[in-house]
């Protein structure tokens, strides 16, 4: 299982109803994100809106292709997008920016 973060940036005067949209995601929207293998998956919210995601997948960009192929998650998606900076017109699962692990403490 690899372990994967990524970055965004929400916009600053998005904020509070970015939050509201992520208290009530779809369910159908939790079911997608599950069947195409995505465990353990939180998103992470600076003041300044910098967003951090994480999550767990045997492969994160077979993951995100097979999202992309959904229509739940293109509904989702055009929704998100007005909420992001520097995106230049991209969905937002196109946009992440990935993190390099450079340091894990695994359990035990």
């Amino acid at each position: 299982m690899a372990r994967t973060a990524f970055i965004l940036k929400v916009k600053a005067d998005r904020l509070d109803e970015y939050r509201r949209r992520h208290a009530s995601v779809w369910p159908e929207m939790q079911d997608a994100l599950r069947a195409t293998g995505w465990k353990n998956y939180s998103l992470f919210l600076r003041p300044d809106g910098m967003l951090v995601g994480y999550v767990e997948t045997d492969d994160f960009d077979a993951s995100r292709a097979a999202m992309a192929k959904l229509e739940v998650n293109d509904r989702w998606q055009s929704q998100m997008t007005e909420f992001f900076e520097e995106i230049d017109g991209a969905a937002p699962d196109a946009a992440m920016v990935e993190l390099e692990e450079i340091f894990h403490l695994p359990p035990g």
